[in-house]
């Protein structure tokens, strides 16, 4: 299983010991730098950034967000509500299937409304008016995803209209193009899609107002080539005349953020085994899902191994092996890395499994803020 890499930053000082059990902390200094550097990417490459709000939805920074870029991308009526509410600049929605029911609501709310097929497009056109800016998702058609499962351009993909059914009656009354084929990748696949794509398009520039190249794009990460980036952003905007959109989700809150557990039980099984509070299952799921192995703050490169696990009754509820900082025993308290984008959004209280409690902490200042706490109504109320 690969092991996510990830900066403990200034989480490396913090003392576990300041929140409860599990909790996630969000540095909001951390979300402030990788802001800045989107920003800065914005600003000399002329593009416009939006925030994608399925990787990391934590209202309570949604003014932090809306100081530095241009507004928000959602995925449907829930989360274009949220954005309607609390976040300010621009509101894009995608959803691969929309309902009747929600398509008044989301004309009313968003900014830009983006189909997945011209056949969506077509069934909603009497929701639509004169004001609406309507965007079509296409599939390249090449993948540049390391897991086919998760690749939006494997065969048989359900995620954007294949570019060579396109036709130019599919873009009557669209305004722009949309794809997102990235995974937390950095510069070289985007241009390789782009070179890839570009020919099949460029018969529809001047029929469109703009592109956007959706997410996945791991701008914030060190290593990143950003300045490659932007003299590309710099070229195809020079080039097509359109406007152009990125919608970073997990670079917004790259390394920004841990999640605190604590050990409830040790015992031998032929490998040392460690019951957590933490659940992969519940409050991790892309452990299993993607799946990879979180990097734990402070690991040692020796010593004892010890395989972490929830508390639920799954089998699989596996979080990894690990060599923890300090000696395992009940109350030690350990934390998982990088876990602010996706982990957060995607609880659930399967098995009566509690929420973590959510925490933001500004390492500048050392304001440690307590944003939300959860009890067992969260599990017998969604049931009821």
């Amino acid at each position: 299983m690969e092991t996510k890499a990830g900066d403990p930053g200034a989480f490396a000082h913090f003392d576990l010991h300041r929140v409860p059990s599990p909790a996630f902390v969000v540095d909001e200094a951390a979300i402030r730098r990788n802001l800045a550097i989107l920003a800065d990417v914005k600003a000399r490459s002329g593009v416009k950034i939006l925030a994608a709000m399925k990787a990391f939805s934590m209202w309570e920074l949604a003014p932090v967000i809306g100081e530095y870029l241009d507004g928000v991308c959602t995925s449907g009526l829930w989360e274009a509500r949220l954005a309607n509410e609390k976040y300010r600049g621009e509101i894009a929605t995608y959803c691969a299937g929309y309902k009747e029911a929600d398509m008044a609501e989301i004309v009313g709310i968003s900014d830009h409304v983006i189909f997945n097929s011209p056949n969506q497009h077509r069934r909603f056109t009497a929701f639509l008016n004169d004001s609406t800016d309507v965007g079509l998702r296409i599939n390249p058609e090449h993948a540049e995803g390391e897991v086919a499962k998760y690749d939006p351009c494997s065969p048989g993909s359900r995620l954007g209209f294949p570019v060579s059914q396109l036709k130019p009656e599919h873009l009557d009354g669209v305004s722009g193009l949309h794809f997102h084929t990235l995974c937390e990748q950095d510069f070289v696949p985007l241009k390789r899609t782009w070179d890839s794509l570009k020919p099949k398009i460029a018969p529809y520039f001047d029929q469109i107002k703009w592109l956007n190249f959706g997410g996945g794009h791991h701008i914030t990460r060190a290593d990143y080539q950003r300045e490659e980036l932007i003299d590309f952003l710099k070229s195809v905007r020079a080039e097509t005349g359109l406007d152009i959109y990125l919608e970073p989700g997990e670079a917004v809150a790259l390394d920004a953020g841990i999640l605190v557990g604590e050990l409830l039980d040790v015992f031998e099984n032929g490998v040392g085994v460690g019951i957590t509070d933490i659940s992969a299952t519940c409050h991790m799921p892309d452990v299993i899902e993607a799946p990879y192995r979180p990097a734990m703050l402070g690991e040692r490169d020796d010593g004892p191994v010890i395989r972490l696990g929830g508390p639920s009754c799954l089998a699989g509820d596996i979080i990894g092996d690990y060599r923890l900082p300090t000696k395992a025993v009940p109350g030690t308290r350990f934390a998982f890395l990088d876990q602010a984008h996706y982990s957060m959004v995607k609880t659930n209280t399967f098995n009566g499994v509690p929420l973590p409690s959510i925490w933001l902490w500004n390492s500048e200042t050392d304001e440690l803020k307590c944003v939300r706490q959860f009890d067992w109504t969260e599990f017998r109320d969604r049931l009821s």
